[in-house]
């Protein structure tokens, strides 16, 4: 009996493993570019990470120094904090109006001008971020749309050099962030929507559901995947700001504005500090990938 049931076990096993090896030839196209662009770089980077190096001379073993200084220095840790604040802009406030501005786009789902309205609202996805950030530094200039708007509303005392003022260089390049990616999480959120059954809409309002009670009994719960996709994409972009940040302060005023990605590159680039720039980066990348784990398995464990 055992020995029959490892015969027919064995032509399982071989037929498993000819599956794995197919399987495999057709990942290969893939996975060799990746490997050679985004894997070989990233151990690169980690090695990097452990020398004292400034890009010219030869670098000197320091072990895990460059990631005690991430923790000690002042400056990279309000990166990070800075990083962070820009959650709230990135990620909390475009997921809010995304949700909003989906479950308003869908209900007036056929009627004209919806497809006007969804397509200038996703329109900032599409536009290069650096385009975006010239666009937004005509807008923030002293004599810009904002500051000559304030003006004609009789409201001048309000104006200000946004992107050059210390309170507000961030919450301003934030706002940015809001506008490009807030037509982005409404669309993940229209799909959303449209994979709802009608029928559970027409039994809420059977039993006197309104608007507002439809969406935060139905719509909401009901979009749980796409809150996962949506918070995955718009954390990572927060936490790996670079562009729009390059664009239209620099990091400054000061160190006002300075990200993780704009440390990165004055420390390897001006600062000759590869290693520790390196080190900054393996860190980031570690921060990005548990976000996005932790993000995935509580979307998943969530009623």
């Amino acid at each position: 009996m055992g020995s029959t049931v490892r015969r027919h076990s064995r032509p399982v096993r071989s037929h498993r493993r000819r599956r794995q090896a197919v399987a495999l030839l057709y990942l290969l196209p893939a996975l060799l570019p990746y490997t050679l662009f985004a894997v070989l770089p990233l151990l690169h980077t980690a090695y990097l990470s452990l020398f004292d190096w400034d890009g010219v001379t030869l670098p000197s073993f320091v072990g895990l120094d460059n990631y005690g200084r991430i923790v000690t220095d002042p400056q990279l840790r309000a990166a990070a904090w800075h990083a962070g604040a820009l959650i709230l802009f990135f990620s909390v406030l475009p997921i809010c109006l995304g949700l909003v501005s989906a479950a308003i786009v869908s209900r007036r789902a056929g009627r004209r001008g919806t497809t006007l309205v969804r397509t200038v609202l996703f329109l900032p996805q599409v536009i290069p971020l650096v385009a975006v950030g010239i666009l937004w530094r005509w807008v923030y200039a002293e004599d810009g749309t904002l500051n000559q708007a304030l003006r004609a509303i009789g409201l001048g005392g309000l104006t200000d050099a946004w992107l050059g003022s210390f309170t507000w260089a961030l919450p301003a390049v934030g706002l940015i962030g809001s506008w490009v990616v807030s037509g982005l999480c409404m669309v993940l959120f229209l799909s959303g929507t449209q994979r709802i059954d009608p029928e559970i809409y027409e039994a809420a309002r059977m039993d006197g559901a309104g608007p507002v009670r439809e969406f935060t009994a139905i719509t909401v719960p009901l979009l749980r995947p796409e809150f996962a996709v949506a918070l995955s994409i718009t954390v990572i972009a927060a936490l790996s700001s670079f562009d729009l940040i390059y664009i239209t302060t620099g990091g400054g005023p000061g160190n006002s504005t300075v990200v993780p990605g704009i440390l990165i590159y004055r420390l390897a680039f001006g600062g000759g500090a590869v290693g520790v720039a390196s080190s900054l980066a393996i860190v980031l990348t570690v921060v990005i990938s548990l976000a996005v784990l932790v993000i995935n398995r509580l979307s998943r464990e969530a009623p």
